[in-house]
Order: C-alpha cells, then structure tokens, then sequence
C-alpha cells in the first residue's frame, strides 16, 4: 500500500499580489494556522467554534496584581488590577476594554494578553467586558451590555479603587466598535460621563461599508487579503445586525453619530492596517474626530493585516499610557 502523504487542501492561500507587502512574521504564522483551515464563514455556524481563539499567535497573559470576574445582568466583565498594595492617592487609572471578533467569536479570555499588559504597562485598572455576541444575541445586546458596563465602572468606582477623572474606553474590531458608541453614549448621559482617552484598534465604524460601497478605497484595494476578507466581514455583520435598516443608525455605526456628541468625544488613539478592508473607515472616523476639535493621533501599521494585535506572540504591539492622560 502506499503510505505517501497526500498533500493537503490550501483553503487560506495567500494571493500572489499581497505576498510582497505582507509583514513577513504574519505570512509564517498565516502559512502554519490558517492555511489548511476551511474558513469559519463557510462552515456551518457552531457556537463551540468560541472554544478556540479567533486569532492565532497570541501571548501568555501577565502576571498582574489580581483578576476577578464580576456578574453583571447578562453578561460578566474581568477586572485586571495592577500589582503593588500602594495604589494612587486617588485611586487607579481605569481602562474599559472590548474584545474583538466580529460580534460573534471571542470570549472573556480571549484578549487576557491584551488586558494584562494594558494593566501592567500603563498601571490601570482595565475592565474587560464578555459582552453578549449574535447570532444568539444580534445588534442591539452588545450595546446595552457596553453601555451598562461604562455606568457599572462608576457605581462601582470605590469597591475596585479607580479614578473616575483618568477613565478611558477602548477596544478592537468590533470591541473598537462599542468603545467608539460609548464615547457618544457617554455625553449624550445625564449628567455626562467625563472620559479622557479612547483607544480604538482596527475598528469597525460604518457597517454600511461593502465591497459595492466606493466611500472607504480600502475595501477594493484590499479585497485580496488575508484574515479578515470581505466574505467574512460581511458574514460578521449579518450574524451581529441582520437587519440592514439597523446600519444606519450611530449606535451600530459610531461614525454617524452626532455631531454634537463627535465635539465632545475623548481625545483618541486609533491603530489601523495598512492591508485591512476597515483601514478607511478607521482613518475617516480620526478625520471626523478632528474635524469637531478632538485630538487625535492616528497610525497606518504598514504590511499589516487586520488582526495583529491580538498576535502579540509574533509582534510587539502598542500600550497607551493611560495613566498619563
């Protein structure tokens, strides 16, 4: 009989056109995780696919001063706080943070990287939030469970020793999508929530954008890439918001929100990849941002795909100093 090792199927090849400007790290982990892998998007949908990362390459958590999960009405958050009994007369710096995934994959563990080193390198408190995902729970859960969480850090401000005047939001993808609607969700409340920095990661601002959608280049110019293809974008938005009339509205995306509240938004930090279809829409909600008056500092990631922050095994990533805002 012969034993020879048929070859394996290439599901995830890596077009000929996006090779050159590829980061060289990322096309080794892409040729050793995702290659042979049939996409998630053309799979029947199985919510024990959460089990797994939605990323490979990602780091071991840091050791940090404690980590304590919370139970909230439907959903829970983690609280990494920083090491060391002397905490800032005022308490600690607080960081609110959303993993990403589309909505849909991800869950409580899946940025412990992220949270740790946030909470180690910037000496805050960082609260991570396991909001609600669809298809299970569509557009609006994930929302509310951001917008509960952003009041739960102040009702609960003295029982975790945080500084209300040093809180930020931030998240990636479509967690860079919820922290995005807080900033807007946060002035609009009564009184309004005072936050001083958001950090938005590769996020998702208009989910009106489409491969037919001209308004973002990016869409086009990178529709041959790898991770985070158009397919699956578009797979991510329809498991999270199925009705296309919810698109329109600021709280789905954050870019159309109002103007008045885009005058009152945080300063920001946005990260975005050079070769991710939401490279655009994330440079136009700086644009946007700026064109109110807020401070923004923005950064292309050249050769980059979508998904390197949570690869942080494979590239050193950024941390915000919150702490200094």
């Amino acid at each position: 009989m012969d034993t020879t090792e048929l070859p394996r199927t290439i599901h995830q090849p890596i077009h000929s056109d996006l090779l050159p400007r590829l980061l060289q790290e990322y096309t080794e982990v892409h040729n050793q995780s995702a290659l042979h892998q049939i996409p998630i998007q053309d799979l029947p949908w199985d919510p024990e696919c959460r089990k797994a990362p939605p990323v490979q390459g990602g780091s071991s958590p840091l050791q940090v001063g404690s980590v304590k999960d919370y139970q909230l009405s439907k959903f829970q958050v983690r609280v990494f706080t920083p090491e060391g009994s002397e905490a800032p007369k005022e308490g600690w710096p607080v960081f609110l943070f959303f993993h990403g995934g589309g909505w849909t994959l991800g869950n409580i563990n899946t940025e412990n990287a992220f949270s740790s080193n946030m909470c180690k390198r910037a000496r805050c408190v960082v609260v991570s939030v396991d909001y609600r995902l669809g298809p299970e729970n569509p557009y609006p859960a994930a929302v509310q469970d951001a917008e509960e969480a952003l009041h739960w850090v102040i009702s609960s401000s003295k029982e975790l020793n945080v500084n209300l005047a040093k809180y930020a939001v931030g998240g990636s993808s479509s967690g860079g999508n919820l922290a995005a609607i807080l900033t807007h969700k946060a002035a609009l409340a009564n009184p309004p929530i005072p936050l001083v920095f958001q950090v938005l990661v590769v996020p998702v601002t208009d989910n009106n954008a489409s491969p037919d959608n001209t308004l973002y280049p990016s869409w086009q110019e990178c529709a041959n890439t790898v991770a985070l293809v158009p397919k699956k974008m578009l797979w991510f938005k329809n498991n999270y918001s199925p009705n296309s009339e919810d698109w329109t509205k600021w709280d789905n995306s954050p870019i159309l929100a109002p103007q008045d509240t885009f005058k009152k938004a945080p300063p920001a930090w946005i990260g975005v990849a050079e070769l991710d279809i939401l490279r655009d829409e994330g440079l136009a909600y700086g644009k946007k941002l700026r064109k109110a008056g807020v401070t923004v500092e923005t950064k292309v990631y050249k050769g980059a795909p979508h998904p390197i922050m949570a690869m942080d095994g494979a590239y050193i990533i950024w941390y915000i100093a919150i702490s200094s805002c």
